[in-house]
């Protein structure tokens, strides 16, 4: 489709940039936020910019470059077809990110390069990650959850020597493995035949809600025992009520699962998605509120 004289990117580049999908990675900026004794303003406010309006909105363009998918994905039920000018842009986008990490700190511009390098390889048809369906979720795993939570820790300090508290880089990692698995359960038939396993299609079905129950419970074991250490109850206790919806909504969905694999869609899958991510941002939002509002009385 040739652009008009007042169009500047063809309507299926900004589909497939998927900028509403940064929501469903943002709790892991606001729990790494939460968790910064001193925030710098303004570099908080450049690394929200560079993760949530460039970094992954590239990266799921480039995803959706390599894939070319026809079935619905994450965020869009009726995906269009990809040009060279979703490519270009995602070249851009990352470009951009890595200019403006320069305005953090040489560390901040080490870690971005390494989440863009490692998209890269998950999608990249010479590499494929995503094939792999332990190394692919692995590596979403390591690095949207460990990676990005120790990256906005320290762009987001004053003091840019602290080191990221591990046990809550280790939470960030479960809590996005927990519902990985989850957001794969539609495209079995869809991912084999771009000859691409899943670690949802290697657990089946049903096997996917009892991992991702497992992982879950595991993190949020990991996370009470980190706010219990850091003498964060509060923070805990509001993270508990706030995930409730998730887990009511969890439960009924792997009931209907259970009755009839049918209910293993699109629908579903992006309503799990949604809850999770709306109720995960509200309880580190919360929390850092908490958290500030404490410290300062």
């Amino acid at each position: 489709m040739p652009l008009t004289k007042t169009q500047f990117l063809l309507p299926s580049t900004i589909q497939l940039l998927r900028f509403p999908f940064s929501l469903f990675l943002m709790p892991v900026y606001w729990f790494a936020l939460s968790q910064v004794p001193a925030i710098n303003l303004l570099h908080a406010l450049f690394s929200f910019i560079i993760l949530h309006l460039l970094v992954y909105p590239a990266s799921n363009g480039y995803n959706s470059y390599m894939d070319r998918d026809t079935g619905s994905i994450g965020g869009i039920k009726h995906p269009l077809q990809p040009t060279r000018q979703l490519l270009y842009s995602t070249v851009v986008m990352d470009s951009i990110a890595i200019l403006l990490s320069c305005l953090i700190s040489r560390f901040f511009v080490l870690g971005v390069l390494l989440y863009i390098l490692a998209s890269k390889a998950y999608s990249f048809r010479g590499i494929r990650l995503k094939k792999y369906p332990v190394t692919g979720y692995l590596t979403v795993m390591l690095f949207q959850g460990g990676l990005t939570f120790a990256l906005v820790y320290h762009g987001c300090s004053m003091n840019k020597a602290a080191l990221p508290p591990y046990p809550a880089m280790l939470a960030a990692g479960l809590l996005i493995g927990g519902f990985y698995p989850l957001t794969q359960i539609y495209q079995h038939q869809a991912d084999l035949k771009d000859g691409v396993k899943t670690i949802s299609y290697l657990l089946g079905f049903r096997g996917t809600f009892i991992f991702s129950a497992m992982v879950y419970t595991i993190a949020v074991g990991v996370l009470g025992w980190y706010f219990v250490h850091t003498r964060q109850l509060t923070g805990f206790f509001l993270f508990c009520i706030s995930m409730l919806p998730v887990a009511v909504y969890f439960i009924s969905w792997a009931a209907k699962v259970w009755q009839n694999e049918v209910c293993a869609d699109y629908t579903n899958t992006i309503r799990m998605n949604i809850i999770a991510s709306v109720c995960s941002n509200l309880a580190f939002i919360l929390i850092f509120i908490a958290r500030h509002f404490e410290q300062n009385h």
